[in-house]
């Protein structure tokens, strides 16, 4: 049973206005379901309707990307069934990131690798039930190295002390999903997002995704409250910046986002169509392409 309250994905997306380049890239998506063929955890703190990977395909068709990497989420733990069988039959298409427990093996990795996932996301934020401490997640980060995968972070800024923590001494790739979840409304002189500047500065290895403008937005639609963040973090590391639309949008409480907004506003962010190609083609290539 779906949780109550628990807002389906827009049924109908418009086309976007603008025209995006060929091979973009969605940088953060889901599949959820369907759940006869891929049961949810018992251990979620919530349960969605199905977005299976043909609804996916077809929203992508729809607005013009080519690409996309499907990112495992909470409410399938850590059974990535559903996004592996989406990379097995999409190979060209999709590549992936897992969400995995510390007594994974190297062989199990190594099974992943070769369906098409580049990475492992932890995900720091509480109510989320996230339970691994952070030797399991060490653990991890050691034995996913070889493979030259990279890790996904989630978590709000009341997170940052026990995620810096963790961060120490690795050396891969981090990402941070949904511009870190800083508070828009505050601008970007707030000590949250000086924060995060400090640590993308700091460390080359650092990425950010520009995802979720509707999750940030205090105004909603179309989103223009989180303009300012969004081109600031665009301009700190123009090379090491993602975008995605997080459809199908988990947990969204107060409206169900048009994926087609979503893609425009990337003509109101990139300041030209070299800023767009490297959010949407050469930085996931990097990471998920030539790995």
């Amino acid at each position: 049973m779906v949780t109550a309250g628990y807002l389906p994905f827009h049924p109908n997306p418009r086309k976007p206005d603008i025209v995006l380049p060929a091979h973009a890239c969605d940088s953060h998506c889901h599949v959820f379901g369907p759940v006869d063929k891929f049961p949810f955890s018992k251990t979620s703190s919530y349960i969605p309707v199905d977005a299976p990977v043909e609804t996916l395909v077809k929203l992508h068709d729809h607005l013009g990307l080519a690409r996309a990497i499907i990112v495992q989420a909470s409410c399938h733990g850590t059974d990535n069934s559903a996004m592996l069988d989406a990379l097995v039959r999409y190979p060209e298409r999709y590549r992936g990131v897992a969400i995995v427990a510390s007594d994974i093996t190297a062989d199990e990795l190594s099974q992943m690798h070769k369906k098409g996932v580049r990475g492992v996301r932890f995900n720091f934020v509480k109510r989320l039930k996230a339970k691994q401490t952070l030797e399991e997640r060490k653990a991890i980060v050691e034995k996913i190295q070889p493979l030259g995968w990279h890790i996904i972070i989630y978590l709000e800024p009341d997170d940052m002390d026990e995620v810096e923590a963790f961060l120490d001494g690795i050396t891969i790739p981090v990402i941070f999903d949904h511009m870190a979840r800083v508070p828009v409304e505050k601008g970007i002189q707030s000590a949250e997002f000086t924060r995060v500047q400090r640590l993308l500065e700091n460390n080359k290895d650092y990425w950010i995704k520009v995802s979720c403008p509707e999750r940030l937005s205090k105004k909603g639609p179309p989103y223009d409250d989180v303009d300012e963040v969004a081109k600031k973090l665009i301009e700190i590391v123009p090379d090491r910046v993602l975008w995605g639309t997080d459809w199908p949008h988990p947990n969204m409480k107060s409206h169900a986002p048009d994926d087609g907004l979503l893609v425009d506003r990337l003509g109101v962010i990139c300041e030209n169509s070299a800023v767009m190609e490297k959010l949407l083609i050469t930085n996931p290539d990097r990471l998920y392409w030539t790995v």
